[in-house]
């Protein structure tokens, strides 16, 4: 391994950065992580924070899970690659695709679709939306409905789905037939509702008159996160999620359930889409499925989907969809043992816990902080902080001032993400009633820093 005056030197000026603009990363070098164990994470100076970041949302058992990294040093040693196209298997990927249908059973999903992540899920999921549609001699759905907010990754497919411009103008033209509805965000909507339920309505009749407009028999699937994570931490109301099934079913449009990061524990429940008493149509899954030690993911198809192609004879149900490492043995032996270990541990339990003492932590620092606009999550361990300059004008807080609080966020031991104008806070699943005491301890000092 390089020196750490090595790695200062060379810091971003050899690599772009995702979510980055080249210049700024030249301009403010990113922090160097080189060290983790258990919750907390330590930088090329040795300074060590709680990681309140859970490295993307991900990292839900922590930096130390030893049967997680035991079963990928195992398959590495046994089988470190093969195909699951047509024709080969691999034995960790058949064992993992039966545990994932005991543990989706109360969803509805009973068969897996392997990929490398996240967005690639996203990608298959409106794929064979479609394709679904085709084999029942409905080829005239093609369109997608969407949730402004929303965000579903960064190929092609996911972009046109993204309800955020920032992910989507610099690289329009989008594929076509992809439109957004408002997203049940009580803070700022087009209907000045300060109500969830009613503005959970509100959002509902919208999607109707949407479906009215385009016509239900043009609209391949309507696909949503249970909570709303990249755009800032919105929990919709409780009625939302099953108004829009419900809205589905009535018009014949699958519900494609974005579960990248609900999934697995993160809600206070085992899905996302169980936390609302939905069952989805199709449901992608990846980040936490191997605690971030290995990229893979999980598409989780509905019974009803999963007989259509099968019983197809027309040969419309070959699926032309996959990848190099789709059902990847590493991935897959990672993903059992991290699915194992997720559930002994009660990982949704202690998420539903520790949610409900990092939202009453964060109720407090906006009764003390003007900075702090709203404060949202309280399902499970997802919330954020929007920051403001002005409170009764809501004008989001400069970036540079943002950066500050970032900073000595940092200073004083915990590791936060600023995006825009939300302080998000997405702590692995194990952290403790004293990790998240230490988490607001350090935000109150950081908040003071603005």
């Amino acid at each position: 391994m390089k020196d750490d005056n090595f790695l200062k030197e060379n810091n971003a000026r050899h690599m772009w950065h995702p979510m980055a603009h080249p210049a700024d990363s030249l301009a403010n070098p990113p922090k160097i992580i080189t060290g983790g164990a258990g919750v907390r994470i330590v930088d090329v100076d040795g300074a060590e924070t709680i990681d309140a970041v859970g490295g993307l949302w991900n990292v839900n058992l922590g930096y130390s899970c030893a049967p997680v990294k035991e079963a990928i040093a195992q398959q590495l040693e046994q089988l470190p690659y093969y195909s699951t196209f047509r024709g080969t298997s691999n034995d960790a990927v058949i064992e993992l695709s039966f545990m994932l249908r005991e543990f989706f059973e109360p969803d509805g999903l009973s068969r897996a679709f392997f990929t490398s992540g996240g967005s690639d899920g996203i990608e298959i999921a409106l794929r064979l939306a479609r394709q679904y549609h085709k084999v029942r001699g409905d080829a005239g759905r093609t369109k997608y409905l969407s949730l402004k907010k929303g965000y579903h990754g960064t190929h092609t497919g996911g972009a046109s789905v993204n309800g955020n411009a920032n992910f989507r103008t610099q690289y329009e033209p989008l594929m076509p037939g992809c439109f957004h509805i408002p997203a049940p965000y009580t803070y700022r909507n087009p209907f000045n509702e300060t109500d969830p339920e009613r503005l959970a309505q509100l959002c509902l009749s919208a999607l109707e008159d949407e479906i009215n407009f385009q016509g239900a028999g043009t609209i391949a699937a309507f696909i949503m996160e249970p909570v709303l994570g990249a755009g800032g931490v919105i929990p919709p109301h409780a009625s939302f999620m099953p108004g829009v099934r419900d809205l589905c079913d009535r018009n014949g449009i699958l519900l494609i359930a974005d579960e990248v990061i609900t999934a697995y524990g993160r809600t206070g429940s085992w899905s996302g889409s169980r936390h609302w008493g939905v069952k989805p149509d199709f449901s992608v899954t990846a980040k936490a499925i191997t605690n971030g030690y290995f990229p893979f993911g999980a598409v989780m198809i509905a019974d009803h989907i999963a007989e259509t192609f099968e019983n197809d004879t027309s040969g419309k149900a070959n699926v032309a969809s996959g990848y190099t490492y789709s059902g990847h043995p590493v991935g897959a032996a990672a993903a059992i043992a991290c699915l194992k270990e997720t559930q002994r541990l009660k990982v949704n339990e202690n998420a539903a816990a520790r949610g409900v003492e990092m939202m009453a932590g964060l109720e407090a620092l906006k009764a003390k902080y003007d900075v702090v606009g709203d404060v949202r999550g309280g399902e499970g361990l997802m919330s954020a902080l929007e920051l403001v300059s002005d409170r009764a004008t809501k004008n989001p807080l400069d970036p540079a001032s943002a950066a500050k609080i970032f900073e000595a966020t940092h200073a004083n031991g915990v590791m936060v993400r600023v995006s825009g104008p939300n302080l998000i806070l997405s702590p692995p699943l194990v952290v403790t009633q004293q990790d998240v005491a230490d988490i607001l301890s350090a935000l109150d000092k950081g908040l003071a820093a603005a």
